[in-house]
């Protein structure tokens, strides 16, 4: 594949994931919708490209995501887990046995939210007290339904990847033969 083909493909696919990522600043329910959807777009990119140059998109997303974004909570959520996790979830299933994958993408799923949480104290300083409702701190709660949502989003991001490789894969390879 040419390096033409590459650069230009990374950069498409970076150029709709932060078109997505500008998204939540316009539309505020997408916070945590419009990152996943960029995330989900890198699977392109690992599929056509390889890791490294998935991780080199991720990057200028992420970076381009912290600089101008309103919505600076959706951009921590992006950098933090839903930009690199579609790119490191291959990894993951590709050199660990079924059990271990679970287990290691809950660890990562888990650091990565409680980063973004502690993150956006000290980055937003938002006291910690603004969290609890009734006596109930809500990070908690948030986390325990997130990592139910979590088995969702996996679900989902590996059957795009069946989606991609049964259909799109297959399309652009004949393209790019011609």
């Amino acid at each position: 594949m040419k390096t033409s083909f590459k650069v230009s493909f990374g950069g498409i696919i970076g150029a709709l994931s932060f078109t997505l990522m500008l998204l939540t600043s316009i539309i505020p329910f997408g916070t945590y919708a419009f990152p996943a959807f960029a995330g989900m777009l890198l699977v392109c990119v690992v599929i056509e490209l390889g890791y490294s140059w998935a991780f080199v998109v991720y990057g200028v997303v992420s970076a381009l995501s912290l600089l101008f974004l309103t919505d600076k909570e959706a951009a921590l959520i992006y950098v933090a887990f839903l930009g690199f996790y579609p790119i490191i979830k291959g990894l993951i299933e590709k050199y660990c046995k079924k059990l271990f994958q679970y287990i290691i993408k809950y660890i990562v799923f888990n650091i990565s939210m409680i980063a973004v949480f502690y993150l956006s104290i000290f980055v937003f300083s938002i006291p910690k007290e603004s969290f609890s409702i009734f006596g109930v701190y809500l990070p908690l709660v948030f986390l325990a339904i997130g990592n139910i949502v979590f088995i969702v989003y996996d679900y989902c991001v590996s059957k795009i990847v069946t989606i991609y490789l049964l259909k799109i894969h297959k399309l652009l390879a004949k393209k790019t033969k011609l």
